[in-house]
């Protein structure tokens, strides 16, 4: 299992950036801005993050992020309704992450919400990292280019990029600032996911560092 990189070299060093997601290709214009909630586009959205309402309405947990870290998403929309659904519930699943770390808490009620199984598991270790370390995350990050599939079996499967050039972790007692290296700040995301009572829950998640430039 190839669970995203941790923080910049949180994995070799004891400080450096995050290095979280995923590209892929298609899924929308790379200008359109998304209307995922708390992706952090205007002023208001990093602030809190509600996920969309949804026609099977299920509720959805609250994810809030601070003004400090932002999340744009570009080009989230598919005119099927179906894959609308895949990529709302995966860019929340990514919201959920970035918000454990900044709460420092691996055990965060949305990241059990939108993952399960082998993902849950490997994202609490993932966060975990970060907790350690003492580090949280500030700066925007910029996730586009998405391209959600559903296969016969029911099975649902999230590819998309994020680069976080202008993202950076920050240790929370030296408040020392630690820059995404330039060659380490996109990575192609290949996530698999699940529908279980109306939510499209990240069953696995793979990337490859670079894969979107």
């Amino acid at each position: 299992m190839n669970r995203r990189f941790l923080p910049v070299a949180v994995a070799t060093t004891v400080s450096t950036a995050l290095l979280l997601t995923g590209c892929s290709s298609g899924g929308g214009d790379d200008d359109a801005s998304d209307k995922i909630k708390g992706a952090g586009g205007d002023k208001d959205a990093s602030a809190s993050a509600s996920a969309p309402s949804q026609p099977d309405g299920s509720k959805r947990p609250e994810i809030k992020l601070p003004k400090s870290f932002q999340v744009q998403f570009d080009g989230w929309t598919s005119s099927d309704p179906k894959l609308q659904a895949v990529m709302d519930d995966g860019g929340q699943q990514l919201l959920s992450s970035y918000a454990a770390i900044i709460a420092s808490d691996p055990e965060a009620q949305p990241m059990a919400f939108y993952n399960t199984g082998e993902a849950l598991f490997t994202g609490k270790k993932w966060i975990s990292g970060f907790v350690d370390k003492d580090l949280t995350l500030v700066g925007k990050t910029r996730a586009y280019k998405p391209q959600a599939r559903i296969s016969q079996d029911g099975s649902g499967t999230l590819f998309y990029c994020v680069d976080e050039s202008k993202a950076s972790t920050q240790n929370r007692k030296t408040k020392k600032v630690t820059k995404t290296p330039a060659d380490k700040a996109q990575a192609l995301y290949r996530t698999k996911l699940a529908k279980s009572k109306g939510i499209w829950q990240t069953t696995s998640s793979t990337t490859t560092q670079g894969g979107c430039q």
